[in-house]
């Protein structure tokens, strides 16, 4: 799944790219991606892009200040660039594509998922607030504003475990199960961490991870094309998606926890004294 530094890098991308351009067309291939119906999809042609920026994880294209295209990749979603757009028809239903955005220049992307759960969410909207998820995100880890202090009221009186919080869109913007195992592993903490137990030395450890790998994962994703931004996402991660191999710090086997949907990786030496947590595939911890 895109997380914040991607979904970062891509709006950057984007933003270089197409501020200034005019929509020539917008075609929907996935009815089921289109979550909003006024104003239509064809309010977008012939309206001038101004900018692009992220929100959490939603990428917002704007026009001005009345009409967004907002896009939420989900866990399979993708954007292909094209310097040319393809001019073969797009077939409802017999390809990945569930958006295609054509630019005055004859450049544009095409909106992609693969995989039969659709989740992909694309949204035309005159108030940002209008989209759901955006009216609850928590505030984003690399705003200025999020200071220690910040981070440590949300923790205050919270049962859940650290995992899940980070996870959580309405608590913080823009992590995800990727960056939440990064962030534990350099923090040398469980996942299984109890969020309002934490003492001060602990929550300033996780706030410094917080900052210094989503700091770094952001620098890592700017100025790539939106084909590298995976690649390089992978090349970063220390255990997620590593199972079986050495950690980098300490050399223990990086170990998996299985739940219905997904997966968290860690380092027992390095985050739970050495302690190998239960794989409990059923599991509902982590809501």
């Amino acid at each position: 799944m895109p997380e914040m530094p991607e979904v970062q890098g891509l709006t950057r991308f984007l933003d270089e790219r197409t501020a200034g351009r005019t929509v020539e067309r917008a075609t929907v291939a996935s009815i089921a991606a289109l979550k909003t119906y006024d104003p239509p999809i064809h309010a977008l042609h012939g309206a001038a892009i101004t900018g692009a920026r992220r929100l959490g994880k939603f990428v917002v294209l704007s026009f001005g200040e009345e009409l967004h295209l907002v896009f939420h990749l989900a866990k399979a979603g993708w954007l292909r660039w094209y310097e040319t757009l393809p001019t073969t028809l797009i077939k409802p239903g017999k390809s990945p594509i569930a958006l295609r955005v054509a630019l005055d220049d004859g450049s544009g992307f095409d909106l992609t998922e693969a995989g039969t759960k659709k989740s992909l969410a694309v949204y035309v909207v005159r108030d940002l607030a209008d989209v759901p998820g955006i009216a609850r995100l928590g505030p984003d880890p690399l705003d200025d504003g999020f200071t220690r202090d910040v981070f440590a009221g949300l923790l205050i009186d919270r049962r859940m475990q650290i995992k899940g919080l980070l996870r959580d869109q309405a608590v913080i913007a823009g992590i995800g199960n990727a960056y939440s195992d990064e962030i534990l592993h350099a923090a040398r903490m469980s996942p299984y961490a109890i969020a309002g137990k934490l003492d001060d030395e602990e929550v300033d450890r996780l706030y410094a991870a917080i900052h210094a790998t989503l700091t770094d994962a952001v620098t890592a994703a700017s100025g790539k094309p939106p084909a590298d931004l995976k690649d390089a996402k992978r090349r970063g991660m220390q255990v997620h998606a590593r199972r079986g191999e050495a950690c980098p710090v300490c050399g223990d086997t990086v170990r998996s926890v299985f739940f219905a949907d997904r997966s968290l990786e860690y380092c027992p030496t390095c985050q739970t004294g050495g302690k190998v947590l239960a794989d409990r595939r059923l599991s509902r911890l982590l809501k």
